[in-house]
Formats: C-alpha cells, sequence, structure tokens
C-alpha cells in the first residue's frame, strides 16, 4: 500500500523515479480502464525499469471513462469546461485530502505561507458553472489567506481596481489570480503600477477574447498592470498537481510531478530534453486516477527540467493514442 505522504516527501529524482514505479504498479493493478490501455500494448509493470517506459493514457479518456485506481467513495467529481452539447472530462476523486496537500504544499514551495497575502480572483468563467478544480484550490487559498479583503470577484472590476490599488499601496503581499480574458477586461478599463503584488494567469480565452499567444498576452498584460512579469499556473481537471511560472511562460514543477514529451508521429516515444513535443505528465498526486496522461498540449522541456508551453496538437485526437474504442 502506498503511504501519499511518500508522495508528497520526495526530495531527489531517484526517489520520485522508484515512487513512480510503484504508482504504475498500483495503478495498473487496479485501474480497469488503465489496465486495458496497458493490455492492448503488451505491457505489464515486469518489463518496465524505467519512468519512460510506462505508458500515458490519452487525456480524452477522462471524458469517457471512470479513471479511478481506488476502491474508496468518491468524494468530489471535478468537470471542465466545455462548449454547449460538448463532453466534458471528469476527474473523481476519491481523497480530497491528497489534492488540498498537493495545492497547499506546491504554493508555498513556489510562493511562501499563503497566510501572508491578500488573494484576489478574476475567474468568472470558472465560478459560473459547478465542478471546477480550480475554484475549489482558489477557495481554499482564499480562506487560508485570512486577509478580509481576499474573495472572488465577477463583474465587480470597479470594486477589484479600488481595492487592488488601495493593498498594493499599502505594501502588502498580494495574488491576483485571473483568467486572461478577465484580466484583459480589467486592463481595458483601467491602468495600473502595481509594486507589490502577482499578477497570475490561468490560460484561456474561454470564447470571450480571440485567442493570444503567450508573449502577445504577457507583454499586454504587463503593459496594462505595470509589472516586471505576469506568473502562470500550469494545471487542468485531469491533474491534481500544478506547475507554476515566475514569468517568461518557463515553468517549475513540484518534487511529485515531472514533465516530458513525446514525439507527435509515435506517441509512444518519449524525447530527449529540449525537442519540441506532445506533452506527457507524470502526476503522482494523481495516485486514485491515473498519474500517467499524454495531454493535447504542445511544449519543450529543458535541461533543468523546466519546461514551456508552445501550443496544441491541431487535431483532436492524438496521434497513435486511439487504441481503444469501448
Amino acid at each position: 500500500m502506498i503511504n501519499t505522504c511518500d508522495i508528497f516527501n520526495i526530495k531527489t529524482q531517484k526517489e520520485f523515479e522508484t515512487m513512480a514505479l510503484s504508482v504504475f504498479k498500483h495503478q495498473f493493478e487496479n485501474n480497469a480502464t488503465y489496465r486495458s490501455f496497458c493490455d492492448l500494448l503488451y505491457i505489464h509493470p515486469s518489463d518496465i525499469k524505467d519512468i519512460k517506459e510506462i505508458p500515458f493514457l490519452p487525456i480524452q479518456f477522462f471524458k469517457t471513462h471512470a479513471i479511478i485506481s481506488s476502491q474508496k467513495a468518491i468524494e468530489k467529481t471535478f468537470t471542465s469546461s466545455g462548449t454547449t452539447g460538448s463532453v466534458t472530462s471528469k476527474h473523481h476523486v476519491t481523497n480530497l485530502d491528497v489534492y488540498e496537500n498537493s495545492f497547499k504544499k506546491a504554493f508555498e514551495v513556489f510562493y511562501g505561507d499563503i497566510s501572508e497575502y491578500t488573494v484576489l480572483a478574476l475567474l468568472p468563467s470558472y465560478l459560473e458553472r459547478e465542478g471546477s478544480s480550480l475554484i475549489y484550490m482558489v477557495d481554499d487559498l482564499i480562506k487560508s489567506s485570512k486577509a478580509p479583503e481576499s474573495g472572488f470577484y465577477l463583474d465587480n472590476l470597479s470594486e477589484l481596481k479600488e481595492t487592488l490599488i488601495t493593498l498594493d499601496n499599502s505594501g502588502k503581499k498580494v495574488l491576483l489570480i485571473g483568467v486572461s480574458f478577465a484580466l484583459l477586461d480589467l486592463i481595458a478599463s483601467y491602468s495600473f503600477n502595481l509594486k507589490n503584488t502577482i499578477v497570475m494567469e490561468t490560460g484561456g480565452m474561454k470564447g470571450r477574447r480571440k485567442e493570444m499567444i503567450r508573449q502577445e498576452l504577457h507583454t499586454e498584460l504587463k503593459k496594462g498592470f505595470g509589472v516586471d512579469a505576469i506568473h502562470s499556473e500550469y494545471g487542468m481537471t485531469e491533474l491534481l498537481s500544478q506547475a507554476y511560472s515566475h514569468g517568461h511562460g518557463i515553468f517549475k514543477c513540484p518534487n511529485w510531478m515531472k514533465i516530458l514529451t513525446r514525439d507527435t508521429e509515435d506517441a509512444l516515444t518519449i524525447q530527449d530534453t529540449n525537442k519540441t513535443g506532445g506533452i506527457n505528465v507524470i502526476d503522482l498526486a494523481n495516485i486514485n486516477s491515473c498519474s500517467f496522461i499524454a495531454t493535447q498540449d504542445l511544449g519543450r522541456v529543458h535541461d533543468d527540467n523546466s519546461f514551456e508551453i508552445i501550443g496544441r496538437f491541431d487535431n483532436s485526437d492524438i496521434r497513435g493514442c486511439n487504441l481503444m474504442v469501448l
């Protein structure tokens, strides 16, 4: 039995690899969908000696199958956003403590004590629907911040502007976290010259604005908020961990998460660093679902294990991964 506390105490690459192999064996034995996927590839844990040999489950399976590696009851189901009529991803979580440990410890690693911050959240598209894992995380961060001004903002941009300027002028540490289109809406109405505020975008125009490349988005946001860098969060419904960027679109993972890239023509081949490919994620916090996921993002991993997201696959299906039609 894997102790989830051990996942968040990983210190070295060797410890990560040992834990990843143990988690793979656990999920092969306890996750029916993942087991079927591995069987179709003729892969068994006894054959796997390196994390690069572990099969990565295409992320679309969260739309069509229950991805669960636990016998415990489901405590919460997180769902992805989607257009009307589209199929959304469902991440069934059987232990919310694991998710809470993951986002609390990761925030502390990259930003320090949350209680020292005032957290202002501008996430209208997420607030307007049920089941967002991002809202669950940010709500907890708001409560943990202890600051009376912390909270969610929807359409009250004027109030947010006044609060943000007052807090920033007071010298308090502020985290403004928002979806891209809402941050752009804010600076379209007001201009800022922030000195003590971290501006963090969570990505996505959600159909509200024309999609922009990250560099273009950050240039506009830096100018509008008067800051030197725009921070970013890389996460998704299907993951219980987040990577963070302190600027320039370069992300780093907590010790229980790792990014690899796969060949865009051969989904089963893991590439060396510094090559553009499909983003594969090992998220050991996904102990009770699936920790090995092939996403639809394109990116590049650097020699120091930091990474950048370059775009997404044009086609809706990940080439070479369509092995199961169940």
